[in-house]
């Protein structure tokens, strides 16, 4: 099976293609000052750019983990979340973390299948 990697970073490639699949490592936001729901809509528009470079979009989107460090705050994350996604909202499972480093609230990871 053939696998096509994208947008390498120090540490990973953002973008990994194999078969119909396509998977995107974890972000988090380019502030991290801001709230909880604007570090959301920031990694939201990033994986925007992600899903594009791998021949997907937000409507093919399988799964995602979602990691904050506070559930207090997941109301806000969920409006943003769900604004985004519309009715192509896919599986997700959010799990409460320690921290993430550099004041990051959120990080993200997602599975999405390629555009037909």
């Amino acid at each position: 099976m053939n696998i096509e990697r994208k947008l390498r970073t120090p540490i990973q490639h953002r973008v990994v293609r194999t078969g119909d699949l396509l998977f995107i490592g974890g972000a988090i936001a380019d502030d991290t000052t801001k709230s909880m729901g604007e570090q959301t809509r920031n990694i939201l528009e990033k994986f925007e750019t992600y899903l594009h470079e791998g021949g997907s979009d937000r409507q093919h989107v399988l799964s995602a983990s979602i990691f904050v460090t506070d559930l207090s705050k997941k109301k806000e994350m969920d409006a943003v979340w769900t604004e985004f996604f519309g009715d192509y909202l896919p599986a997700r499972a959010t799990v409460g973390v320690a921290d993430l480093g550099g004041g990051a609230e959120i990080e993200i990871v997602m599975t999405a299948k390629l555009k037909s």
